[in-house]
């Protein structure tokens, strides 16, 4: 069942301190030295809060009408957009709505709507097929580590630690290690310019890596070539649809069924028979239509790259369609118990911890409660990509069996004690959830405390207990110790988000590599 052997972490650079979370039985220990870029809250003093590198953005579009080179191929979805490939030339002629810019396609004159994060302004860095504007460590070296990609493949990157610096990421192979990853600083110069090594300055990230295509002057390898871009998401099925995304019924075809949830039945199909997408059904009389229109209202406009895209419904008749983001995987937990999930190694399921953590901290950010994560909850793509999906519905859910007080459908093993008991959903218990959810993770897809009924399960868990760590599954005493920090009795001393996230992207990862001098 996979590769469930543990290796020991390399704690390499200094970490943050977590203390004070006191759990049934348990302490956490305190991990490692102060990072800069902690700042305790003097609100919670058990916690210490990330202080994130600023995003990275665009360059600012200022006056006249900029070009724009396209980064990827892109086909029209209706009369208004413009239809374009890898390169071609385009001139911006407004780009105030944010998604979709009004442009002149340079090489066919025509005038339309394209998406946004398709193109980068012509000659700035961002336009660069080897620089990844938004991807961390563990993305970075999750899409270098594809097959298709030779030695030397690489990508630059800002720097998560250095707000003006970048990281230069290169897949490398070793007779003992096999294919990796080595990560390597490159530090702004305080006058201008670029340097991995003190005695090779550069005056621009592109000079930088022309030189290094050249010669590996200490690296692991000779820059070969850039590393294949993954396409952005897609918010919306088409420019017409930004404000208006009710859909006629007959633009959807269902195809097949991917299951049966809670509420209804999920199919793979087709809009337009073009663009794949998936059909959540809802069972008549699960909530009301006005109920639903005012939360799918509020979960389309939440947008992070690790939530399924809500990108239209259909409610004018029952059984309503939600029409999101297709997955292809499914969901994780039929994912894990398959013969494909059984096989990923400790890494990937560190690697879908962090993704769930980070969707969830932006959840947390916007102060929207999920009240309903679970392994069944997050979808998995290609590459062991996960995004949480039906963050929201819970709450006007109006099926009585789904209330605690009824039958076993309400999910009382992923649920807070104090949610159960009292009603009081927060993003804390939320944090319980995802507890609950790493136990499904490590244990592939194992059903939370095995052998106990849902009332069982209230009752013992009010006396104290929590699930104790599996014999049968490989869980580094850390990970459960922070599994317990989430099951704290007390919600305030529950970990956030954000630091479960900074956590987990940060865990098993040495430190970028010195690099090596060479003499010329």
């Amino acid at each position: 069942m996979g590769n469930q052997c543990c290796s020991k972490r390399q704690e390499v650079e200094p970490r943050s301190i977590y203390t004070g979370l006191k759990t049934p039985g348990n302490d956490v220990k305190i991990i490692g030295g102060l990072e800069p870029r902690y700042t305790p809250d003097p609100q919670r003093s058990h916690v210490d809060i990330i202080r994130p590198r600023p995003t990275p953005t665009r360059p600012t579009i200022g006056g006249g009408n900029p070009i724009v080179i396209a980064l990827y191929n892109y086909t029209a979805r209706d009369s208004t957009d413009v239809t374009f490939r890898k390169g071609d030339r385009l001139q911006v002629i407004d780009n105030s709505d944010g998604d979709w810019w009004t442009v002149v396609h340079l090489g066919t004159g025509q005038e339309g709507l394209i998406p946004g994060n398709f193109v980068a302004v012509e000659l700035s860095v961002e336009s660069e097929d080897w620089f990844f504007e938004n991807v961390t460590r563990k993305e970075a070296d999750k899409l270098l580590l594809a097959e298709e990609n030779p030695r030397g493949t690489f990508l630059v990157r800002p720097s998560e630690h250095n707000p003006h610096g970048y990281s230069l990421s290169v897949k490398d192979w070793e007779e003992q290690r096999g294919y990796h990853v080595k990560h390597y600083k490159i530090k702004p110069l305080d006058n201008g310019g670029y340097y991995i090594s003190t005695n090779k300055t550069f005056l621009s990230l592109s000079e930088l890596v022309q030189a290094y295509s050249k010669n590996a002057w200490g690296l692991c390898h000779v820059l070969s070539r850039p590393c294949t871009k993954p396409q952005p998401q897609m918010w919306d099925l088409g420019p017409t649809f930004r404000d208006k995304w009710e859909i006629p019924r007959e633009e959807i075809h269902l195809i097949r069924r991917l299951g049966r949830g809670n509420f209804g039945e999920v199919y793979y199909g087709k809009w337009r028979n073009s663009i794949d997408v998936a059909v959540k059904t809802l069972r008549e009389g699960t909530m009301s239509t006005q109920a639903f229109l005012q939360e799918a209202a509020i979960m389309k406009k939440f947008r992070h790259k690790r939530l399924v895209a809500l990108y239209a419904v259909c409610s004018k008749e029952e059984p309503i369609y939600i029409v999101q983001e297709y997955m292809s995987k499914g969901s994780l937990l039929d994912f894990l118990r398959k013969e494909e999930g059984k096989t990923l190694e400790f890494e990937d399921l560190i690697y879908i911890a962090s993704q769930v953590a980070s969707g969830m901290e932006y959840l947390e950010s916007k102060q929207l409660i999920h009240r309903d994560l679970a392994a069944r909850n997050v979808l998995i793509g290609e590459n062991n990509i996960a995004k949480i999906c039906d963050f929201g519905l819970a709450r006007v859910i109006e099926d009585n069996e789904y209330c605690p007080k009824q039958g076993s459908r309400f999910p009382v093993k992923w649920t807070a004690p104090e949610a159960i008991i009292y009603g009081k959903f927060s993003i804390k218990s939320d944090v319980w959830s995802y507890g609950i959810l790493l136990m499904e993770l490590f244990t592939y897809g194992q059903v939370p405390y095995p052998g106990m009924h849902g009332r069982e399960v209230i009752e013992q868990v009010e006396k104290g207990y929590r699930m104790p760590k599996p014999t049968s599954h490989c869980i580094p005493d850390e990970i459960y110790q922070y599994m317990l920090s989430c099951w704290d009795a007390r919600p305030e001393n529950r970990p956030t988000f954000e630091f479960l996230t900074h956590y987990f992207e940060g865990f098993n990862v040495t430190s970028e590599i010195p690099y090596r001098e060479v003499p010329d």
